[in-house]
C-alpha cells in the first residue's frame, strides 16, 4: 500500500505507526490493552481484555458509531466470534470482520485512507 504524505500528517486522523505483542502505537501513544479506535478518536477503556471475555454487550457502544464495518482484531491469532455476536452485529447491518490483531492494524489503516467509517475493536497480541 502507498500511503500519501498528506495521509500521514493529518493530526486528527488516527493511524496505527506499529505493533507487536503487548503493544500497539497509534500516531505517537503506546497502547498495552485492548482498545477501541475511529478514523477520529482512540478509547482504552474497552472493557473484554480476551477473546474469551467477549460478550455481545460489548459491541453496542461500536455499534453506535454507525460504521460500515466493525474489525475485530482477536489478538495473536484469528479466531471467529461467537454466534450471538456475530448475529447482533450484522443485524444491524454492519459488516464485522474477525482476524489476528496484527492484520486488524493494517487493514484499519488502509480503511482510513479510503476514508471509510470504520471502527477497530483491538484485543492485545499476547506477549
Amino acid at each position: 500500500m502507498r500511503v500519501e504524505k498528506d495521509f500521514l500528517a493529518d493530526d486528527t486522523r488516527q493511524i496505527i505507526r506499529g505493533y507487536e505483542p503487548g503493544q500497539v502505537r497509534v500516531n505517537d501513544h503506546v497502547i498495552t490493552q485492548s482498545f477501541v479506535l475511529t478514523p477520529t478518536r482512540t478509547d482504552t477503556s474497552w472493557r473484554p481484555e480476551r477473546f474469551e471475555d467477549l460478550q455481545t454487550g460489548d459491541f453496542d457502544a461500536l455499534i453506535q458509531n454507525q460504521p460500515e464495518l466493525i474489525l475485530l482484531g482477536t489478538g495473536s491469532e484469528n479466531r471467529i466470534p461467537p454466534q450471538e455476536i456475530l448475529a447482533h452485529v450484522l443485524g444491524q447491518g454492519i459488516g464485522l470482520e474477525f482476524m489476528d490483531t496484527g492484520a486488524a492494524c493494517r487493514t484499519f489503516n488502509v480503511l482510513v485512507a479510503e476514508e471509510r467509517p470504520v471502527v477497530a475493536a483491538m484485543l492485545m497480541i499476547e506477549k
